[in-house]
């Protein structure tokens, strides 16, 4: 699959430059979720490591479950190569292409545009936070702050919370909460004032 995913991008690529349409042409790659269980036999993401060095899977509000690889070509926009940092979240793709489009962005929209980061130009905002939460076999919800500092709960919205420095654990494996209280303070109150209660989707219980 992978190989015929490649295959068909490569054509679309051809394409559009036989076309001429390359160079006025923004194609973005990436995925909704991390590595999962759910293919059958042949979808093992233990002998593939398919989330190494990340923790967790699809479903899971670790790393291993939320980070997917980003990447964008745009030949005379974005240079060939390059390599970012940055943290964004799919919302963010709302704003970026209003920009690139000169449409509108509707109002009270948490999204921030891409394109500095894309191309090059400008000072690149960040998002203060980002909020996740996942309603399955209970409520679990994370924190990430500054692009560094992540919290998570899980399976109740009263669970402790788990602290993780992605700088220099990007595994999560070492819980700095106890070590770091004001820090879980500042995480927990970002857990209640971000959510938003929707009708679709309900909380489980306490």
């Amino acid at each position: 699959m992978i190989t015929r995913m490649d295959a068909g991008i490569g054509e679309l690529a051809a394409h559009l430059k036989k076309l001429r349409l390359d160079e006025n042409t923004l194609i973005i790659f990436s995925n909704d979720n991390g590595p999962h269980r759910e293919g059958g036999p042949l979808q093992n993401p233990d002998f593939f490591a398919s989330s190494a060095p990340l923790t967790g899977l699809k479903r899971s509000l670790t790393e291993g479950g939320i980070r997917v690889p980003f990447i964008a070509h745009w030949p005379g926009k974005i240079r060939a190569g390059g390599v970012s940092g940055h943290v964004g979240y799919f919302g963010d793709m709302m704003a970026t292409f209003a920009e690139l489009s000169g449409a509108t962005l509707p109002p009270r929209l948490n999204s921030v545009s891409l394109v500095p980061e894309l191309t090059g130009r400008g000072k690149q905002p960040g998002q203060e936070y980002l909020y996740r939460e996942f309603l399955e076999r209970g409520s679990s919800q994370a924190v990430l702050v500054g692009g560094r500092w992540k919290g998570i709960r899980l399976l109740s919205l009263s669970a402790p919370i788990r602290l993780f420095d992605l700088e220099t654990d990007l595994g999560e494996k070492n819980d700095l909460a106890a070590q770091l209280p004001e820090r879980v303070a500042e995480i927990a109150g970002l857990m209640r004032t971000a959510r938003v209660d929707n009708e679709y989707w309900k909380a489980p219980p306490k």
